[in-house]
């Protein structure tokens, strides 16, 4: 699977995971919290192979301000995740602080998918796309198997460097 088709998967993997969370009432506080630790975990490990390995390859001039806004638009997210692995889905404000970050990252996930993604075929060939993209799962599926939500509070001093 080439790189962008695998970011656009789990985009729609984190999105499908929001809409479920909506759906729950208040008191399901079981489901919101699995449900939590499902999109923590994606997230987090969806930032850091793009950190690691798609922002780093596609990085030129005409990309240069728009990975710039990417990783700080990461660290936003990283910061409400910190809050959230803190607090109790029966928080007050847990569910509003879910709102919030479901909104930044569908924001992230429009700009990403309607501006960085036509830039990067223009950077990048189909087979260096492909290769990169059997790298980036990789490294995700190996991420998956560490809960990479603990990762998250030791991210968000500043954005990663691009």
């Amino acid at each position: 699977m080439n790189a962008l088709d695998l970011l656009k998967e789990q985009h729609e993997e984190v999105n499908t995971l929001f809409k479920k969370f909506e759906k729950l009432e208040e008191e399901d506080t079981a489901e919101r919290r699995e449900l939590f630790i499902m999109i923590a975990d994606r997230l987090s490990a969806h930032a850091t192979i793009e950190e690691q390995y798609f922002y780093p390859s596609i990085k030129t001039d005409k990309t240069e301000d728009i990975i710039r806004e990417a990783v700080e638009e990461h660290l936003a997210v990283k910061r409400i995740l910190a809050d959230l692995l803190e607090m109790e889905p029966t928080d007050e404000n847990f569910s509003a602080k879910m709102k919030v970050i479901q909104e930044n990252v569908e924001h992230h996930v429009e700009e990403e998918e309607e501006e960085l993604f036509p830039m990067v075929r223009k950077v990048l060939n189909e087979d260096q796309l492909l290769a990169l993209g059997v790298q980036m799962k990789a490294e995700f599926e190996e991420l998956m198997e560490t809960e990479p939500r603990n990762e998250v509070p030791m991210q968000t001093d500043t954005a990663a460097p691009i």
